[in-house]
């Protein structure tokens, strides 16, 4: 599957060397949180999009772009017990939001993947992991409905 990226970091891609720093930007949010978690892994603060994204350490590895199952892991750091209390609440699947950005533009989203769940969630002293799957609506059964006489009495 193909991604549309800027000309920018098209060519800071295809170059030998460069000076771009690519950061990932991450959103969680759920019913049971009052504002999104929101955090990136570049070591300073970042606003983009009018939305401030606090640095906090994680690491993701992300989606492959082929045509099988998108599925990603995060783990994130527990130093800060905000987010275990956070997971402890949670009675369903969290939304998470993952964007990567140039540095020196943050407004620009190079990548988006939108509508992950975190599921499988566990958590030590030291790190809070979970899986990211997005729902596989080619699974689901078709039609929805069984042609019966009950339900369809006139065919």
């Amino acid at each position: 599957m193909s991604r549309a990226v800027s000309a920018t970091t098209r060519s800071s891609l295809y170059a030998q060397s460069t000076g771009d720093v690519y950061v990932i930007l991450l959103e969680i949010s759920h019913a049971t949180l009052g504002t999104p978690i929101r955090v990136n892994n570049s070591g300073s603060d970042i606003v983009s999009n009018g939305i401030s994204f606090v640095a906090f350490p994680f690491e993701i590895t992300l989606p492959n772009d082929d045509d099988g199952q998108i599925s990603a892991r995060l783990s994130i750091d527990n130093t800060d017990r905000q987010i275990v209390a956070a997971v402890r609440q949670m009675s369903s699947y969290a939304a998470v939001n993952i964007k990567i950005i140039r540095a020196d533009a943050p407004d620009t989203v190079e990548a988006e993947f939108p509508d992950f769940r975190l599921s499988n969630v566990n958590y030590d002293a030291a790190t809070v992991s979970g899986d990211l799957t997005i729902e596989d609506f080619t699974q689901e059964p078709f039609p929805a409905e069984t042609f019966s006489p009950a339900k369809f009495p006139g065919l």
